[in-house]
């Protein structure tokens, strides 16, 4: 942009959401820096625009987790803009379980995978709000895959499973349902990833879910990252090279 201004000494203003220590919070810098007279710089809240109501606001620091509304509400540049889950660890003091306790409500979720990825099964607890058991393999054959979680289905005796339909997902969900098992297809979209991921983080967050030290668990959740687009929506996701197979498994259990 600057060779196009310099013929005229023209002016710039660089307008965005803030996202981390990325070149825009260098640019919002330079304008904190007296010595570089050419710059200035302002951060305004969203409660600054007189238009958006006080209950808005407070609506959405109900709904969102911390790190996504500081940033977007706040207009806050945080260290760990990409990270998702925050208090992971915190979480981490439930202890798996055999089995349910008489009466209780259990819900599945589901996670396929087979050979690059793995097929996960996160089994949640609707009553005590805590993961209760863990299942996470891959490699072996579909009906294997199916077959193992009947057994646990049969074990456990979930209300509801809710598995994902992408992919393979649909025909082995179909061969499931024809076998009686109370299995609900979750297609995963641009558009409702976003809040199956923002709910799970901010149970996390603020104590509504324990999870157990399960080390794989606790590795995904604390690695998932989030990238906001040039579209203004966010891209939720593993990074290079690491699985998330047990974020979305749990996220679809709660």
């Amino acid at each position: 942009i600057r060779p196009a201004l310099a013929d005229r000494r023209g002016e710039a203003m660089f307008l965005s959401t803030p996202q981390g220590r990325n070149w825009f919070w260098g640019l919002y810098m330079l304008g904190q820096n007296s010595t570089h007279a050419q710059w200035m710089s302002w951060r305004f809240p969203t409660s600054a625009n007189a238009l958006i109501h006080p209950d808005e606001i407070a609506a959405a620091r109900d709904l969102l987790p911390e790190r996504i509304f500081r940033q977007e509400y706040l207009a806050e540049f945080l260290d760990d803009a990409g990270g998702v889950f925050r208090g992971v660890r915190s979480a981490a003091t439930a202890a798996p379980r055999s089995g349910p306790d008489s009466g209780e409500r259990i819900v599945f979720g589901v996670d396929w995978g087979r050979e690059n990825d793995f097929t996960v099964i996160a089994v949640v607890s609707g009553d005590s709000n805590e993961l209760v058991a863990l299942e996470r393999f891959n490699a072996i054959g579909w009906a294997r895959q199916r077959g193992r979680l009947a057994a646990l289905a049969e074990h456990w005796q979930p209300a509801a499973i809710w598995a994902e339909a992408n992919s393979i997902g649909g025909p082995n969900i179909e061969a499931l349902q024809a076998e009686g098992l109370p299995v609900i297809a979750f297609t995963t979209t641009a558009t409702n990833k976003g809040p199956l991921i923002d709910a799970l983080a901010l149970a996390l967050e603020r104590g509504d879910l324990r999870i157990f030290p399960d080390e794989t668990l606790l590795d995904e959740l604390s690695a998932y990252t989030l990238e906001r687009l040039p579209s203004g929506r966010f891209r939720y996701g593993a990074p290079p090279g690491m699985h998330d197979d047990t974020v979305i498994a749990l996220a679809l259990g709660w």
